[in-house]
């Protein structure tokens, strides 16, 4: 951490699964996104950005989270990234559930007007699981609620499937937020998401967050809570890329149970949108200051 200055874009995994209702092992996660992208190269073959030449990029290894205990481990999580924060560095973080959306951005949008875009197959916008008031369903209301990002400049793609309540939309819709359901999605075309994402997201400083249960349950049988009938991993890439020139601060891919996964699919896929995101975060480290 000491060092993190030098760079302007930094890997940080983030092994903590505290925060999962029903599947565990994403504390793995990190691990073995790293050891998929071993088959990436240096080059987005369909941008042309060649990330590590356009930005001062690292990794910079595990955020040492508690393996037992939830509330210190947010606090160091969330301490983490206030470092890179003032450091102005961009952080890309592999999970991890994605509770840890909660921590990061308390340490990067402390201004409160940080939009997002949201892949994923569940809102995340729930007030509480069992009690509990912050895991894996409740990152992006708590956010709001403490005034991290904008809902009016917050898109959410891809859900579907059962919700635990009739709030779960109606919550977030009543904030503000953008909801594209799977449903929308196949009536609106791709093209006519992307375009709605860039209005919503404007030019103001954005975040990317990326569950990998927003891809259909066939590209990612390892994580904690797969959904059938989402988008392929060509609806993601194309997604990610038409991204390009927003003023991106930080992005998160979440989700990824290897002990979940068969013969390393989710790892390979996250690696690849991983890589996605690196090209978006060098490009805005190049071209816009925080």
């Amino acid at each position: 951490m000491e060092r993190a200055g030098e760079v302007k874009v930094g890997i940080f995994g983030v092994p903590f699964d505290l925060g999962t209702s029903y599947r565990a092992g994403s504390r793995h996660g990190p691990a073995a996104i790293r050891e998929a992208s071993r088959v990436l190269r240096l080059i987005n073959g369909h941008t042309g950005v060649a990330p590590f030449d356009i930005a001062r990029i690292a990794d910079l290894g595990d955020v040492p989270v508690h393996p037992l205990n939830f509330e210190q481990s947010i606090e160091i999580i969330t301490d983490c990234f206030g470092q890179l924060s003032r450091k102005a560095v961009r952080p890309l973080a592999l999970g991890g559930d994605h509770t840890i959306s909660l921590p990061i951005l308390r340490g990067i949008a402390r201004s409160g007007d940080v939009g997002m875009v949201h892949f994923d197959a569940h809102t995340d916008t729930e007030d509480e699981t069992r009690g509990m008031k912050i895991d894996h369903s409740t990152p992006f209301r708590r956010a709001i609620e403490e005034g991290l990002i904008d809902p009016k400049r917050i898109i959410q793609i891809g859900l579907r499937g059962q919700v635990g309540s009739r709030d779960d939309y109606a919550w977030a819709r009543g904030a503000g937020l953008t909801l594209v359901t799977m449903d929308d999605f196949e009536a609106r075309g791709r093209t006519a998401v992307i375009a709605e994402a860039r209005r919503v997201v404007g030019d103001g400083p954005a975040y990317v967050s990326f569950d990998i249960d927003g891809l259909d349950a066939i590209y990612c049988p390892g994580t904690g809570v797969p959904e059938p009938g989402g988008f392929s991993m060509r609806d993601a890439m194309v997604m990610l890329r038409s991204l390009r020139g927003i003023n991106l601060i930080g992005a998160d891919i979440c989700e990824v149970s290897p002990y979940l996964d068969v013969a390393g699919i989710t790892s390979l896929h996250a690696a690849h949108l991983g890589f996605e995101l690196l090209c978006l975060l060098a490009e805005s480290a190049r071209d816009h200051t925080i």
